[in-house]
């Protein structure tokens, strides 16, 4: 589903990333674990073609992802860590953008915005303000926007960074549910307590 090989990603003189090797299969969850600063989030960017890697390939279902971008980019649904949420639309209004983004056909984009609030668990609110939802429900909005087209492949940053315990649990249960239909990347500080049921972990190669 992913492959990245010797991935190297430097600044000047730093290496934040070196000769990182990974193959994420289809139906299972992985976690990218370490410490703050240990190039999860940059692994993240390249992964997902947000940041230009110094060497080295990956490539998304067969495509790599700078020689065939738009192809590997559409397999990808992306969570960054701050989920790029806009705070005075609803959460209807706001996947309906991203939909329209993402060139979603206009006579299947309402039932396509349904299907992915009902995974996330948000019907609840779709017609509330993003800015007054709570930290946890933000945070479903994110995975929401990146489940829009339905990707074959799901990189969510530290989704549960900031979360309270209720909010992480409920969390880990919509990615569990979702990692059984896709490839879910998702980094994981090795401070944070717990695990994803189902989940493999990989740090071959990272500094």
């Amino acid at each position: 589903m992913i492959e990245v090989k010797n991935l190297t990603k430097k600044y000047g003189s730093f290496t934040a990333v070196k000769n990182l090797n990974l193959k994420l299969e289809k139906g299972h969850i992985y976690g990218l674990l370490g410490p703050n600063g240990a190039g999860k989030s940059t692994t993240m960017n390249i992964m997902t073609g947000c940041l230009a890697a110094t060497e080295g390939t990956v490539t998304v279902n067969g495509f790599d992802i700078y020689d065939d971008a738009a192809k590997a980019k559409k397999c990808i649904g992306y969570l960054p860590e701050i989920p790029p949420l806009y705070n005075d639309m609803t959460p209807f209004e706001y996947l309906r953008f991203v939909g329209r983004s993402k060139k979603i056909d206009k006579t299947k984009l309402d039932a396509e915005i349904e299907r992915v609030m009902d995974k996330c668990g948000i019907e609840n609110v779709a017609d509330r303000l993003i800015k007054n939802l709570s930290k946890g429900y933000k945070q479903r909005v994110g995975i929401a926007q990146a489940l829009i087209g339905d990707p074959e492949v799901l990189v969510l940053d530290e989704p549960t960074v900031g979360l309270d315990p209720k909010q992480i649990l409920e969390i880990r249960q919509v990615i569990s549910q979702l990692g059984k239909e896709r490839t879910v990347s998702a980094p994981i500080r090795t401070s944070e307590p717990g695990s994803i049921g189902r989940s493999r972990s990989s740090t071959k190669g990272t500094r």
